[in-house]
């Protein structure tokens, strides 16, 4: 007789695709203080915390990528909705990229479109480590 093994959880993300995606969190929101703590205190030691922050952020959230895109093409991981994860991750890289550029320029170049940038991409790294973390809801008998 041939048993059939019944996946009543939800498939989550791999532990150290977890640690990397978790970890550009706070070093995010950490270039998005500095950012707002040079703004009010114009030293130029935010400045290059954030860059370096956002430096660090960009290096977890490229190798979060690369285990989102080996994701994509497993048919389990699609289909707890891996496609929308890896489009907001790889678009917070983007931005995270762009800001690191601009972080690049002169101290005083950088606000007040440095802050924004900040804003935009700290938000877009708590929305993709939400949907990586998310487990959808597992339908049928208990």
């Amino acid at each position: 007789m041939a048993h059939v093994i019944d996946h009543r959880y939800s498939v989550t993300l791999y532990p150290l695709h977890a640690v990397f995606l978790a970890g550009t969190v706070p070093l995010f929101l950490g270039a998005m203080l500095s950012d707002m703590a040079y703004a009010k205190t114009f030293h130029i030691q935010w400045s290059n915390f954030a860059s370096w922050l956002i430096a660090g952020a960009l290096v977890l959230a490229g190798i979060a990528l690369v285990f989102a895109l080996v994701d994509l093409f497993r048919p389990y991981q699609r289909a707890r909705g891996s496609v929308l994860y890896f489009i907001v991750l790889l678009a917070t890289w983007i931005l995270g990229f762009i800001n690191a550029l601009w972080h690049a320029r002169d101290a005083w170049a950088v606000m007040p479109m440095g802050l924004v940038l900040s804003v935009v991409v700290f938000l877009l790294a708590c929305l993709a480590t939400w949907l990586g973390f998310r487990t959808p809801r597992v339908l049928g008998p208990l």
